[in-house]
């Protein structure tokens, strides 16, 4: 059996639990959030943990979906959406996108956890037009990414979906900074 990478907690998922935690800071406990790309599950589990029942983990690698279920998550293996019931609308979505440029020495199971594409952004702009269908009117994204993503490239393309956004943290590596934005419906 060929075993696929489970993305593991880093100080990406620790940046963006630490936003995740703020911003439900005095929230409804009922709304419904969904977290993309769940990997390990740490943005899903932190929304638990603070009394939020209506959370949807969702990812694409099958090892990732059967190690979120037996954690008790609510869970869907999905490529992004393409599982995801249309009807259903958020008011949370949480991802912390593969946001890396692709490098082939990177080992192709690792890849599909820390890749965005061959520029970097490819899997965040798709994420970003497709979740427009998936959010509340008055729905918010929070979403990770690299100053390695082309940032610009992405922010541009999120304007052109509709989106207005802005910075809630960034936190500098010794390589790169990682950001995490949030997006509302414009």
């Amino acid at each position: 059996m060929n075993y696929l990478m489970i993305y593991q907690p880093a100080e990406d998922s620790y940046l963006l639990e630490d936003v995740v935690k703020n911003f439900l800071k005095n929230k409804d406990k009922n709304i419904e959030i969904l977290d993309m790309g769940s990997g390990s599950g740490i943005q899903a589990q932190a929304c638990v943990d603070l009394g939020f029942d209506n959370v949807l983990a969702v990812d694409v690698n099958p090892d990732a979906v059967k190690n979120l279920d037996k954690k008790g998550l609510n869970v869907v293996e999905s490529d992004l959406f393409s599982n995801i019931d249309e009807n259903e609308k958020y008011d949370l979505i949480i991802f912390n996108a593969p946001y890396l440029p692709e490098d082939k020495r990177e080992p192709e199971d690792i890849r599909l956890a820390t890749t965005a594409g061959k520029e970097g952004y490819e899997i965040i702009v798709k994420f970003l037009e497709e979740s427009k269908d998936y959010l509340n009117e008055k729905g918010k994204i929070l979403l990770l990414f690299s100053s390695l993503s082309q940032p610009e490239i992405i922010l541009n393309k999120s304007q052109e979906f509709g989106y207005e956004y802005k910075l809630i943290k960034k936190m500098k590596l010794d390589f790169e900074e990682l950001l995490v934005y949030e997006f509302k419906k414009e």
